[in-house]
């Protein structure tokens, strides 16, 4: 379900100082950030953000493509490995 037109677009409090502050000043150092539901506003375009994705901080550069989209989407919570790996390996060796 999406999110009411009359609040507006959720973005964290914390998350949108750190933007401004990085914007008066003109660095260009990455954004750490928990805040995995904050949406992308138009303001981020061209910011590098590390994202949490529960186990370590994935790096992001945001793009135009990204604006309306919610931050989580970018940082991968799980990692896939394979199907069947160890079948394959005991197959081969018979």
């Amino acid at each position: 379900m999406s999110r009411s037109v009359k609040k507006g677009p959720f973005v964290d409090k914390s998350l949108l100082e750190k933007i401004s502050k990085m914007k008066e000043t003109g660095s260009k150092k990455p954004i750490k950030t928990w805040s995995r539901r904050s949406m992308v506003l138009p303001d981020f375009v061209g910011i590098t953000m590390m994202i949490h994705s529960g186990k370590k901080f994935q790096s992001v550069f945001i793009t135009e493509n990204m604006v309306g989209h919610k931050l989580g989407e970018f940082a991968a919570t799980r990692s896939f490995r394979s199907h069947g790996a160890a079948t394959k390996v005991s197959v081969a060796k018979t």
